[in-house]
């Protein structure tokens, strides 16, 4: 036993002399690891063999980016650190759109890539590129290994710094002939996870004292609460004090679709009743939110009579884009269990609960087609409970997040910072494997979908029942929408017309699918996707036209919403 109290065990390899590639299956054993998802290729070659007899799992995904995305997902369900693993070259290169994802969003992954011999690097070899150097911008911290013997304590050291503070992506490059280097003598060491930051109590008190004194505080929830498995305090915060609550995209799920005080998600395309509150509030509680653009629209005219309560694990963040009165570093759990008291404000819940009525989604749209928010509400009210929804971006991740009623943010898997085309269906793969308990859909769109579409491979490969849905428009919406509205309606390559026939596509990958045109198939179509044992891809056809309101436009303060227009339907 070691006196370093930060070292609490110490032990050596116990047995014969392993090679490199060996010490590092055995060192993310050793983290907790049960699933690795990757591809294969020469540099990375050793840690495949070494694979072969390990207890852990290997996913094999059809494009680098896709293992990278599924890490993500994977980490966002269940809070561990999802792990990929790619070789050198274009294999490296294809994880840094999914590293930057999960940096984007904070998301705790580990990236293993092979890397050409030590005595090649720098000389411009077969598949040689600088990924350390590339992916510096997006990830936490970066590694080379150059000694087969430091690879416990690197892969120890990464998979704390993935998961601490504020979460996000570590890079390890293992050169080929590390990974072949044999090591006689390893030694690991399980280091004592230090706990987060308590807040310190000078702001507690600061904070107490606003919130006494607020008539219109409103709870401005992020990511955060998701990262710091924070839902249970943010739930009890809101029903001790009363307070009114709205959330980032990010943050949906920390506070249940249903409950009365829940005005929606603010911003860009956020209700009009959550905008609204917001504008009129007194006092902003922001948990684990980063007064991001896409939430505050001109910065300026955001949130213009409250004084600002921040609370983070980054201090970074707090105070980076708006002047704050009290500033809470650290644990949000133990800040909102502090400031959890009754408040006095029955004329503005009151207010707020007027407008969310007034300001409700309708649903009664005439048409025969579909219509993608009453799909959207009729597969959330019937869903179960845990049933996970990944998305990718565009028009329809804007329609889930306003109608669908989520009871956890796991189960809301969305790329929010990078916006992520393609996040969607790795994600759901990643999530499965985190949750197999859980069914997982997929909601995507007709761009989106096409972005990653050989996973299809991957779901077929592995029986999983990763269900996927369609909405095709015909056209890369969310571009589309804005080309009609900021661009006098120029469109310039947006136009999917020529788009496969998706059904027949995945039956390709020998997975079943269902067309669905009308609005009177949405009821069938919900019960089998609902009941299929196995995957299914719904093919959802919807009117090319249909934009997501309301909208901010850029450059305009919350306040400023475009709505449809009266003749128009309601979206």
């Amino acid at each position: 036993m070691t006196s370093d109290p930060q070292q609490r065990q110490k032990e050596s390899w116990p047995g014969t002399p392993m090679k490199g590639a060996q010490v590092l299956i055995e060192a993310l054993e050793r983290e907790g690891v049960d699933c690795i998802f990757g591809y294969p290729g020469g540099a990375i070659m050793p840690v495949y063999d070494a694979l072969v007899d390990a207890n852990l799992r290997h996913i094999l995904f059809r494009h680098e980016q896709g293992a990278a995305l599924a890490a993500d997902g994977y980490a966002r369900v269940t809070g561990k650190v999802g792990v990929c693993l790619a070789t050198s070259g274009p294999g490296a290169t294809n994880l840094v759109t999914g590293l930057a994802n999960s940096f984007m969003d904070s998301v705790p992954v580990v990236a293993i890539t092979g890397q050409v011999a030590t005595s090649h690097m720098g000389t411009d070899a077969f598949q040689e590129v600088d990924i350390f150097g590339i992916s510096m911008p997006v990830v936490k911290h970066s590694y080379i290994i150059r000694d087969a013997a430091s690879i416990p304590t690197i892969i120890h050291e990464a998979f704390e710094i993935a998961n601490s503070g504020r979460p996000g992506p570590v890079l390890i490059d293992l050169p080929k002939d590390v990974a072949n280097a044999v090591v006689e003598n390893v030694r690991f060491f399980e280091i004592a996870k230090a706990a987060p930051e308590q807040p310190q109590s000078d702001q507690l008190a600061i904070a107490r004292d606003l919130i006494a004194k607020s008539r219109r505080p409103l709870v401005y929830a992020g990511g955060g609460t998701r990262i710091a498995r924070a839902s249970r305090e943010v739930r009890e915060f809101v029903e001790t004090t009363g307070i009114p609550i709205v959330t980032t995209l990010q943050g949906l799920g920390c506070i249940s679709g249903k409950h009365p005080l829940f005005l929606g998600m603010l911003g860009m395309h956020g209700t009009k009743n959550a905008n609204m509150a917001v504008q009129e509030s007194d006092l902003l509680i922001c948990v684990g939110a980063r007064f991001d653009d896409r939430v505050t629209g001109k910065l300026a005219e955001f949130a213009p009579h409250a004084k600002i309560i921040h609370m983070d694990i980054d201090p970074a963040e707090i105070g980076k884009l708006r002047r704050v009165q009290c500033a809470i570093q650290g644990d949000i759990k133990t800040a909102l269990a502090n400031l959890a008291v009754p408040t006095d404000i029955d004329e503005w819940v009151a207010q707020c609960k007027a407008n969310k009525e007034t300001y409700a989604w309708r649903y009664d749209n005439p048409t025969e087609k579909v219509y993608a928010p009453k799909f959207i509400k009729e597969l959330s009210d019937r869903a179960a409970a845990n049933t996970i929804i990944t998305c990718d971006v565009g028009q329809h991740q804007m329609w889930v997040a306003q109608h669908y009623q989520f009871d956890s943010p796991n189960n809301h898997l969305t790329s929010g910072g990078l916006g992520t085309m393609g996040f969607g269906l790795p994600a759901a793969i990643g999530a499965h494997f985190a949750n197999p308990q859980s069914q997982v859909i997929n909601m995507s769109g007709d761009g989106s979908f096409m972005i990653n579409v050989q996973e299809l491979a991957t779901i077929k490969r592995y029986s999983l029942p990763v269900k996927v849905v369609i909405f095709d428009n015909q056209a890369l919406g969310m571009v589309r929408q804005w080309q009609e509205l900021f661009h006098e309606e120029r469109y310039s390559e947006v136009s999917l017309h020529d788009n496969p026939n998706f059904v027949r596509l995945a039956e390709a990958f020998d997975i079943p699918g269902m067309e669905v045109r009308q609005a009177s198939e949405i009821d069938g179509a919900i019960e089998r996707l609902l009941n299929e044992k196995g995957p299914l891809l719904v093919h959802v056809h919807i009117d090319p036209k249909d934009n997501v309101w309301p909208l901010v436009p850029p450059g305009k303060s919350n306040s400023q919403m475009m709505e449809a227009k009266p003749n128009a339907k309601y979206a």
